[in-house]
């Protein structure tokens, strides 16, 4: 059997005040003060992908563009095991009893109800 390794991040921060942003197609969205966890993946590059998210200010392509300008990073976790992007949101999401808060956030293009994960410390 194929043994496939998957490079996939976790983007940690904070949200000071309750903030309104449209997200793109995906809509306008109540994004309430307090912690988030955005999981993202590169097949190559990770590294460049994570400076870009970093950016406040670019071209806005992924739907952690819209959001980012409101939110301060806290950390960055890497991880290259056998978990895909969807299992890892799934884990943190459990891990962290997170809410799923903007349905097919990040997660347009699998059957997960959202990479973005909304938790309370």
């Amino acid at each position: 059997m194929f043994n496939k390794q998957h490079t996939v991040y976790a983007i940690f921060f904070t949200i000071d005040n309750n903030a309104i942003v449209e997200i793109g197609k995906l809509g306008t969205f109540l994004f309430p003060k307090g912690n988030y966890i955005y999981v993202g993946s590169a097949k190559r590059n990770m590294q460049s992908r994570i400076q870009r998210h970093i950016q406040v200010e670019k071209r806005k392509r992924w739907h952690i563009d819209y959001i980012r300008p409101y939110g301060e990073i806290t950390h960055i976790q890497t991880y290259s095991s056998e978990l895909s992007e969807c299992a890892r949101a799934q884990q943190l999401f459990q891990q962290y009893d997170g809410q799923w808060i903007v349905k097919k956030f990040g997660s347009s293009d699998c059957r997960c109800p959202s990479h973005l994960i909304y938790y309370k410390q």
